[in-house]
């Protein structure tokens, strides 16, 4: 995909450059070129130029002027986005908020920290941890992806089983609307029952109804005690099976990952690293636990009395649980090498899940003979990553099935990643007209101008894909 950076009248940069400062206002193309292309290599776009601003005000400014201007911008942090949302695909100015990466004070009492929206995740992590807390959002893009990218896209991750996807994690949220105006509701309490959830709304909005510049988040206790164990199952069907049973069954876990014998072996190849378990099965479950005592007998326990269980390796360490979270964490960079994969990211009823897995690679090969699927994701909450290579990224004949036997199935089209470009001409698949027609009322009520991010989430009206 060809783009051209919009036209941008030289008053809007100077009034731009007099809010953040001239060295805040990156046009040089080498520099510009890492925030024009989103991290899966798929989707490319350019822009006129890149907006670094500092502080809440100087981006409600640059919104305003934006505004006054006709000039429209994307909001991005980390740019570890996989649907096209956080690039400027129709050539608007990318407003990045990488330096609004401060870290309030934690508050124990409360079990919380304010933070800003460039603040990296791994940078959260680490901070809540030095307090003896955690957070509870975790993501392989950790040292990359920031607090308010993930907030934009309501993140999932590894943990969504245990403490919920970002919005759970949600207190409070500061804001620029499209008009410029700022609201800040940042006190986090526990009970505040007065109106419209605003950081509820715009969490997901991926950058559609304002640019995030600081949130209020809840923290979790930081258990001490954390066992791992990687096991080979013999069948998909047994491992689902394990994984819904293992969610009830298990106390205190973390995440349930899935993974093929078919991604295991790309990852070692790709990482130099050995087979983990003596012989090879057909699929792998990978299971954490944290509790304020050693997990380890209970879960062992619960998983010698499951059917299906092969050989399992055990990591106890700090060490010998990343080793064991690496072959799954390992997998998006692994598809990578074999050129820029089409990312569907999916959630299926699990009744459904084994079922769609033991059939969505005949459903690529009937529109594209020549790929390859590959199948990973969070079997504890029905959401699978199916990763097509092989195709070529404008084609969109791989997208369209599967995200129909998705919906057919009465999944969702997006479990984690958002809508972004890549998804929106599908949204109506699981989203009627009248929500549709509502998600444009508030769009246009937030953003007058239709300056946010305006190429992603909502297709243009009669624009949507039958059912």
């Amino acid at each position: 995909m060809s783009v051209t950076p919009a036209p941008i009248p030289a008053a809007f940069l100077t009034e731009v450059a007099g809010i953040v400062g001239d060295a805040h206002v990156v046009r040089d193309p080498d520099r510009v070129a890492s925030h024009t292309t989103d991290w899966t290599g798929r989707f490319t776009g350019a822009t006129p130029a890149v907006v670094l601003p500092g502080s809440t005000a100087e981006v409600a400014g640059v919104v305003a002027a934006c505004g006054r201007h006709g000039v429209a911008l994307v909001p991005q942090g980390g740019n570890t986005g996989l649907v096209g949302g956080g690039v400027p695909l129709g050539g608007e100015v990318v407003l990045n908020l990488r330096r609004l990466d401060w870290l309030d004070p934690v508050d124990n009492a409360a079990r919380a920290v304010t933070v800003g929206a460039g603040a990296t995740l791994g940078a959260l992590q680490d901070h809540a941890r030095a307090a003896g807390l955690a957070y509870a959002v975790d993501l392989a893009a950790r040292d990359s992806a920031t607090v308010g990218g993930t907030i934009a896209t309501n993140a999932g991750g590894l943990h969504v089983l245990r403490w919920g996807a970002t919005r759970a994690q949600l207190l409070g949220i500061e804001a620029v609307l499209g008009d410029g105006s700022v609201v800040s509701h940042l006190a986090g309490l526990t009970k505040d029952n007065t109106g419209y959830d605003l950081a509820g709304l715009l969490c997901g909005s991926e950058g559609t109804l304002g640019v995030i510049t600081a949130a209020r988040l809840r923290l979790i206790p930081e258990l001490p005690e954390r066992t791992v164990a990687l096991v080979g199952m013999t069948s998909v069907d047994a491992a689902v099976d394990a994984a819904g049973r293992w969610a009830v069954a298990v106390a205190g876990v973390d995440a349930i990952e899935l993974f093929l014998r078919s991604g295991l072996e790309l990852v070692c190849d790709a990482t130099g690293t050995p087979d983990p378990l003596a012989r090879p099965w057909p699929a792998y479950l990978l299971v954490e636990v944290s509790a304020h005592s050693d997990p380890t007998d209970h879960l062992a326990g619960v998983v010698a009395a499951t059917a299906g269980v092969g050989d399992v390796a055990v990591g106890r360490t700090e060490a010998e649980r990343a080793r064991l979270w690496s072959y799954r964490e390992a997998h998006t960079e692994a598809i990578n090498r074999l050129g820029a994969p089409h990312k569907l990211d999916v959630s299926l009823p699990h009744n459904e899940l084994a079922h769609f897995m033991a059939t969505v690679g005949d459903t690529v090969a009937a529109v594209a003979p020549g790929a390859a699927t590959w199948l990973f994701g969070h079997a504890g909450d029905g959401n699978v990553h199916v990763n097509v290579t092989g195709v070529a990224p404008g084609d969109e004949a791989v997208d369209d099935a599967v995200l129909r036997q998705v919906a057919g199935l009465g999944g969702s089209i997006s479990a984690e990643h958002g809508i972004g470009t890549a998804k929106k001409a599908w949204l109506a698949l699981n989203r009627s007209p009248a929500e549709l027609a509502a998600f444009r009322s508030v769009r246009r009520a937030l953003d007058p101008h239709g300056i946010l991010n305006p190429a992603v989430l909502t297709p243009p009206t009669g624009r949507e894909l039958a059912r």
